[in-house]
């Protein structure tokens, strides 16, 4: 066997299996028989290529999915497959991508340059009010006014008290504890926990465990795909394919109305429609049929899907609230 001091040079015998080689790389399991200590630039290039799916073939499947829909589902059909990126790391990465920006961006989301962090509360000191009330009040205002009103926003406990008092909730809740027993305790429980501590371990719940629900969905995608094209002869495999690749550009497009800037939602508005006539422009081109027939799959489909996602999402948060 070689030494550790011909790193530099070709060996005779294959380091990993032991076999005889005579090229630069081994017959029997493919290492390469020319080594050497690896650099950082090695280093760089394996981790962007093998993480974040940055390689030669980028170019070519990214000017595909963006622009072509349902073309890169047709070539990896039709075995053109080599010269882009497999579908799962496409799909892994620009979901991957889409969370990571979600999360770090906190509470301040601008969804295609449009503000959607909700307006907090304003709070005033009761001092303050006290300052700049008038020195001679209207005689409307000189009654003296009701000891319970209050100008603050109701607090958490102050809405589950009167929730409980609704008696029409009341028998629904008995009714929905009587057929499924604890779905009523872990619903509340999850109401309280979203509000404390404002709500930091549902959002804890949420990034560590909804992306897996979402990439849970991708069979259940793929399997609507199926029934609604039943008699196309089209195997499973190739709905999953095609899942795989639009709900990758999805992300995408998701992550980039994420990231334009406040002030310019025009842009926004050109994304969005373009996530919007993605999908059935690729069911069109990939699967045939007309355009109605198509709209119309294209309807059910997004309808099943939503609702499945919003179960998903809402039994993950329950799930993890709990724990």
């Amino acid at each position: 066997m070689n030494s550790e001091v011909d790193l530099h040079h070709a060996v005779t015998d294959c380091p990993n299996c032991g076999a005889s080689v005579s090229g630069n790389f081994c017959h029997q399991c493919g290492q390469e028989t020319v080594l050497h200590p690896p650099s950082t630039r090695e280093f760089v290039h394996e981790f962007i290529g093998h993480y974040v799916a940055l390689e030669g073939k980028l170019l070519q499947t990214m000017k595909l999915l963006l622009f072509k829909p349902g073309v890169l589902s047709l070539e990896y059909l039709q075995g053109r497959r080599v010269r882009y990126i497999e579908p799962l790391r496409v799909y892994l990465t620009f979901s991957l991508i889409f969370f990571a920006v979600f999360k770090f961006m906190g509470e301040e989301h601008h969804i295609g340059g449009i503000k959607t962090q909700a307006v907090p509360a304003v709070q005033v000191d009761p001092q303050d009010k006290k300052k700049a009330a008038p020195a001679h009040p209207p005689a409307a205002a000189a009654a003296k006014p009701d000891e319970n009103e209050s100008d603050d926003p109701p607090s958490a406990d102050d809405v589950r008290a009167e929730l409980s008092k609704d008696e029409t909730l009341q028998d629904i809740k008995k009714d929905l504890d009587k057929d499924h027993p604890g779905i009523v305790a872990k619903f509340e429980k999850m109401i309280s926990i979203a509000g404390d501590d404002n709500g930091a371990k549902l959002k804890k719940v949420f990034f560590s465990s909804v992306p897996y629900a979402v990439f849970a969905m991708m069979p259940l995608f793929a399997l609507y795909l199926k029934i609604l094209y039943l008699g196309t002869g089209k195997r499973y495999g190739e709905h999953l394919l095609f899942a795989l690749h639009t709900n990758a550009f999805a992300f995408l497009m998701l992550t980039l109305l994420l990231l334009i800037p406040a002030g310019v939602p025009w842009v926004g508005n050109l994304l969005g429609l373009w996530l919007t006539f993605y999908l059935p422009t690729a069911m069109r081109r990939v699967y045939g049929g007309s355009r109605k027939l198509t709209a119309l799959r294209w309807i059910v489909l997004m309808f099943l899907h939503l609702l499945t996602l919003i179960v998903a999402i809402l039994v993950t948060l329950g799930v993890g609230a709990s724990h």
